[in-house]
């Protein structure tokens, strides 16, 4: 069983629009402590056979300057890779970036950290947080369970649709409306409308 309430308050979540060359761009941002080493957390999230575990199959030239692709989801260019400590990506277009940075957090802990950045163009206002941030929520949490052993042997991308997951899927899209409300980047009736989508999303039927 899924503590929905523990593992939606274990991540930190913020939302920024900040300018860019060219224009402005909105930054979702994810923090997550995993009772792992460092060393263990960077395997599981750059080794293929571990990766399907948690999240999903995923191919290509995983090095710098290679392409990765997602089973049914995005693919992008690796950009940087810094084992085992950080790592950035292109996610399913050149404008859309993804950074991953560990950092141990005493011993047998690691912090990670993420951070999504699309130009206002495509996200909208900060409300287009609610698009990708309960997808990353749903990865952390996938991650956390894989990482203390509470999957074993199951298909995470199944998994992912349970009963229990789409209540944390719920759960997580009222969190980051609270981060983009906190954030004041966007309208009212932008974060309403993109709520609304979120939900049909990522937590149908809830």
């Amino acid at each position: 069983m899924i503590d929905i309430a523990r593992q939606i308050t274990a991540i930190g979540r913020e939302v920024a629009r900040q300018p860019a060359a060219g224009g402005e761009t909105v930054t979702v941002r994810l923090r997550r402590t995993y009772d792992a080493a460092v060393e263990d957390v960077w395997d599981a999230l750059t080794d293929p056979d571990r990766i399907k575990r948690w999240f999903m199959p995923i191919s290509g030239e995983l090095r710098v300057g290679g392409t990765f692709q997602l089973e049914g989801n995005a693919g992008g260019e690796i950009l940087t890779c810094e084992p085992p400590h950080a790592f950035r990506v292109t996610f399913g277009g050149e404008t859309s970036v993804v950074e991953v940075r560990l950092a141990a957090d005493g011993p047998g802990a690691t912090v990670l950290e993420m951070k999504h950045t699309v130009p206002i163009e495509i996200a909208g206002s900060g409300a287009g947080a609610l698009y990708v941030g309960p997808g990353w929520d749903g990865a952390v949490l996938g991650l956390s369970l894989y990482l203390s052993g509470q999957t074993a042997g199951g298909d995470p991308v199944a998994a992912a649709h349970s009963p229990e997951a789409l209540a944390f899927s719920k759960e997580s899209v009222l969190a980051w409306v609270t981060a983009v409300e906190k954030s004041g980047t966007a309208t009212e009736e932008e974060v309403a409308a993109a709520q609304e989508v979120s939900l049909s999303q990522f937590a149908p039927g809830h």
